[in-house]
C-alpha cells in the first residue's frame, strides 16, 4: 500500500489521474451545499432531526446534501438504479446480452447511452417525489407550479451532471467514478458523525465503550469488506502438450482466479 502511494508523487500520469480525482470530488462537495432556490432549508434540517434515521441514513450517501436539499440531492443513485435495470434485461433479452459481450466496446457503449437514457426519467420520477415531499412537510414556502417544476429541473440537472463527473473520473481519474462519489458522500459525512458522537458521550447519553465499539465495529467490517473483495480462488489450469515442427510446446500448468465476490453489489 506505501509503495502504491508513492508511486502517486513519483509518476506523473498517476499523479495527474489522482489531482484530477481529487479536483472532481472537490466540485461534488462544493455543489452539495449549493441549495436549491425555493427551499427553506432550516426547516427542512429541522424536520431531518426529528424524523430519526431513514432520511439520516439516505442523507449519509450524499455527503448531507439531502438534508440540506442541495444541487445534488438525489446523488448519483437514479443511475445505479437504471444500470441495475439494465443488468437484469440482459437476462430477460438475449440481444442485450449479444450487445454487451459481442460487439465490443462498441456494444458496452450503446448499453451505456440507453442507462443515461433511462437515468432521466428515474431522476424525474424521484424529484418529483422529493419535491412534494418537502412541500408537505412545510420545507417548500413558495408552491406554484412554476416553482416546483424548478425545483425538479435543478435536482434531475443535478443527477446528470454528477454521472457526467463519474464518468469522465473513471476515464481519465482512478478508479470507478460513480463508486468514488458514493465514497466521497459517506466519508465527509464522518466527523459530523464523530462530532455527535463525542457530544453523546459528554453529555452522558452514551458511554465512551460503546462509542470503541461502534468504532471497532466500523474498522472490522472496513477490513472484512476488503479481506472479501480481494480474496480469490485459484483454479489450476493444466495445458496439453503440442509438437509444432520439431517443438513440443504446452504442457504448462497455471490458474485461473476467481474472485469471491465476482458480483461485486448487483444482486
Amino acid at each position: 500500500m506505501i509503495p502504491g502511494l508513492a508511486n502517486i508523487v513519483r509518476i506523473p500520469d498517476l499523479r495527474r489521474k489522482f489531482l484530477f480525482t481529487i479536483g472532481m470530488l472537490a466540485i461534488f462537495r462544493l455543489g452539495s451545499h449549493i441549495p436549491v432556490p425555493g427551499v427553506d432549508v432550516v426547516r427542512l434540517q429541522t424536520l431531518f432531526n426529528q424524523q430519526g434515521n431513514v432520511f439520516g441514513f439516505i442523507d449519509l450517501f450524499v455527503g448531507g446534501a439531502l438534508s440540506r436539499f442541495a444541487l445534488f440531492a438525489l446523488g448519483v443513485f437514479p443511475y445505479i438504479t437504471s444500470s441495475i435495470i439494465f443488468s437484469l434485461l440482459e437476462v430477460v433479452f438475449p440481444r442485450l446480452k449479444e450487445m454487451h459481450r459481442e460487439e465490443g466496446e462498441a456494444g458496452r457503449r450503446r448499453i451505456g447511452q440507453y442507462t443515461l437514457y433511462l437515468t432521466v426519467p428515474l431522476a424525474l420520477i424521484q424529484a418529483i417525489g422529493q419535491t412534494l415531499l418537502i412541500r408537505n412537510l412545510g420545507a417548500l414556502p413558495d408552491a406554484r407550479p412554476l416553482v416546483v417544476g424548478e425545483v425538479v429541473t435543478t435536482l434531475v440537472a443535478g443527477t446528470m451532471v454528477l454521472t457526467w463527473m463519474g464518468s469522465i473520473m473513471t476515464e481519465y481519474g482512478i478508479g470507478n467514478g460513480v463508486s468514488l462519489l458514493i465514497f466521497g458522500g459517506i466519508v465527509s459525512r464522518l466527523p459530523t458523525q464523530l462530532r455527535q458522537t463525542i457530544g453523546l458521550v459528554k453529555v452522558g447519553e452514551s458511554s465512551m465503550l460503546f462509542a470503541i465499539y461502534d468504532v471497532a465495529m466500523i474498522l472490522a467490517s472496513i477490513v472484512l469488506v476488503i479481506f472479501v473483495t480481494q480474496a480469490v480462488r485459484k483454479v489450476p489450469i493444466q495445458y496439453a502438450k503440442r509438437i509444432v515442427g520439431r517443438r513440443m510446446m504446452g504442457g504448462q500448468t497455471t490458474h485461473l482466479p476467481i474472485r469471491i465476490a465476482s458480483a461485486g453489489v448487483i444482486p
